[in-house]
């Protein structure tokens, strides 16, 4: 029998995949429906892309560009030289040009031919790439070396418009544009899937339990002693070392559902928006929490009288009535609405914490006051993250 760089015998991949898919679909052992297929929970190690960056220029704007900037000007200087022709920077108006810089993302396993679409964002003063065109712009990698070269039309959803007497209105973010497939792969990165001794699996939330959950689900599918987790990030999987007989096993591994754990305990709040998000498995100890609120209002007025005159019996008035005299009249009310107390129990769960603390009629703000003070008293078992 033929053994093949496995550890263990196997028996080609017509057994493996009949194997695997009889597995799946044995009664005993169908995932539960909130389980999860493991390609949206992990990721091959190696198997990833790239980001790219350039610099380029966008022609073609309806009067939209950046004018009179030295760095549009000098570009298309430059460039109009390396096409054999002479040509100054200050004989050249940059309104329907714009400098740009464009990025992309080179995808696993592309191959030179190939195509990825490209970002285009305004670096200058142009106010719109509405219906520019993005000339031929080379794209580096980290390692200084070009991967994509990009061009074509762009794609933009937002719009500006400007009045003469200076009004303008602005819809959605006409600064940014796509080249759908405008970019085209001249260079292949190499990829290390087929010359990996062996396939590891990282979890996209590390955690320990779903890492030895997700070891068992192969090891039901493909037999014991396929996989072995590493660490709560890592699954080390032995795969045939033929490529097509690799690709068909990636290709069963990711169908493979998995029920992840239960993340843990946490409460996130955003200081900026007042948003709070508290976890399923949030819990809180016995405690007592008091809340109430005190509304000072202090409102002023002014009390307006004349001056006194002095009038003579005939009529006559002696002495003119002085300036008016204004008195301030200042009221100053305090009222406090009446505290409210509530206990949790020991062990309350997410439901009954979120109807204790809004039948009080308490804001993000104050929700934030009792999560942290919970915490401080170590009655909050939960980690609280304020982003």
């Amino acid at each position: 029998m033929t053994r093949t760089p496995w550890t263990r015998p196997v028996l080609g991949l017509a057994r493996a995949v009949a194997l695997g898919l009889a597995s799946l679909a044995a009664p005993g052992l169908t995932a539960p429906a909130a389980a999860d297929r493991l390609k949206d929970i992990a990721t091959l190690a190696g198997v990833r892309s790239n980001p790219l960056v350039g610099y380029g220029i966008v022609v073609g704007l309806p009067g939209t560009g950046d004018g009179g900037s030295t760095l549009t000007l000098q570009s298309l200087e430059s460039l109009i030289s390396r096409l054999g022709l002479q040509v100054s920077a200050q004989d050249m108006n940059a309104k329907n040009a714009a400098a740009v810089m464009v990025t992309a993302e080179l995808g696993p396993f592309l191959k030179e031919g190939q195509t990825t679409d490209v970002t285009v964002s305004t670096i200058g003063q142009a106010k719109s790439l509405k219906g520019g065109t993005l000339l031929m712009t080379p794209l580096m990698g980290a390692d200084g070396e070009i991967y994509v070269v990009a061009q074509g039309n762009l794609v933009v959803g937002g719009m500006g418009i400007e009045g003469r007497d200076g009004s303008s209105l602005t819809v959605n973010v006409p600064t940014v544009g796509r080249v759908p497939g405008g970019g085209s792969v001249e260079r292949t990165v190499p990829s290390p899937f087929q010359d990996m001794p062996e396939l590891v699996l990282n979890l996209h939330r590390p955690d320990f339990a779903t890492a030895a959950a997700v070891a068992r689900a192969i090891d039901r599918t493909f037999g014991a002693g396929t996989a072995a987790p590493i660490d709560a990030a890592s699954i080390r999987v032995r795969a045939p070392a033929d490529p097509g007989q690799r690709v068909a096993f990636a290709g069963m591994m990711d169908a493979i559902e998995v029920e992840p754990d239960a993340p843990p305990a946490r409460v996130v709040v955003n200081a900026r928006t007042g948003t709070v998000v508290i976890g399923g498995e949030v819990r809180v100890s016995p405690a007592a929490v008091t809340h109430g609120s005190l509304t000072v209002r202090v409102s002023e007025d002014a009390n307006v009288s004349r001056g006194t005159t002095v009038v003579a019996g005939d009529g006559a008035v002696i002495a003119p009535g002085g300036a008016p005299v204004v008195t301030p009249d200042s009221q100053i009310d305090a009222a406090q609405e009446p505290a409210r107390a509530f206990v949790f129990d020991a062990g309350v769960s997410l439901s009954s914490l979120v109807d204790a603390i809004n039948a009080v009629g308490a804001t993000p703000a104050d929700l934030v006051a009792i999560l942290e003070a919970l915490r401080e008293v170590g009655a909050l078992r939960a980690e609280l993250v304020v982003i």
